[in-house]
């Protein structure tokens, strides 16, 4: 067994190994824990095949940010995960329906993979068939050349799917005192001062 392929089953079991505690752990933390090792068992994978590119997006992005602030917002938030738990249970028969069908589709996709008729693969893992480029060049190439506009038209609409989102969760609570600039600048300092004449030994 060589080096490669002993790395490779041993970020591939780390990985499902991972997946599987980051559903099942009973504590939130750890799950984002198991999560987090998950991401760099996939990076790993990836440096495998010789996408150097994709394997650095997934530690700087996911693990450095998205799983880092999941790990902060657990820890920092009280959310009685009990009541979520119970909630969750009741649509388990349903999500159990879902993920047979799923599993259905990956397999009947999966089982009969061929490649079109025309398309040369590439020799190595980090080439483009026929022109040899890195694959970081060639993802360039590729999402600011060829598909330029619908990688804008993408970024379009997450942030209006961000601009919804924040529409759609904020709240303007008549129970919450907030700060008014405006009522602030032009208040008159003969009103908002009083002076008061506290004698020894008395409060307000």
């Amino acid at each position: 067994m060589t080096a490669q392929v002993f790395a490779f089953y041993l970020f591939a079991i780390t990985c499902i190994a991972g997946g599987l505690f980051t559903v099942i752990a009973r504590n939130p933390v750890h799950s984002v824990l198991w999560l987090i090792l998950t991401f760099l068992s996939a990076a790993g994978l990836f440096v495998l095949l010789g996408a150097e590119f994709v394997a650095m997006l997934l530690v700087i992005v996911y693990v450095g940010a998205v799983a880092v602030l999941f790990l902060f917002v657990v820890m920092m938030l009280d959310v009685d995960f009990a009541e979520l738990k119970a909630e969750m249970a009741k649509y388990m028969p349903l999500a159990l329906l879902i993920g047979v069908v799923i599993l259905m589709q990956l397999a009947l996709a999966f089982g009969v993979w061929t490649t079109a008729e025309g398309v040369v693969m590439a020799d190595r893992p980090d080439a483009i068939a026929g022109g040899g480029s890195h694959n970081t060049e060639a993802l360039g190439l590729i999402l600011y050349d060829k598909y330029f506009l619908l990688f804008q038209l993408a970024g379009l609409i997450l942030l209006v799917a961000m601009i919804g989102a924040i529409v759609l969760t904020l709240r303007h609570r008549q129970d919450i005192k907030r700060q008014d600039i405006l009522q602030q600048m032009y208040r008159d300092p003969g009103k908002a001062l009083v002076m008061k004449d506290v004698k020894s030994g008395q409060g307000l």
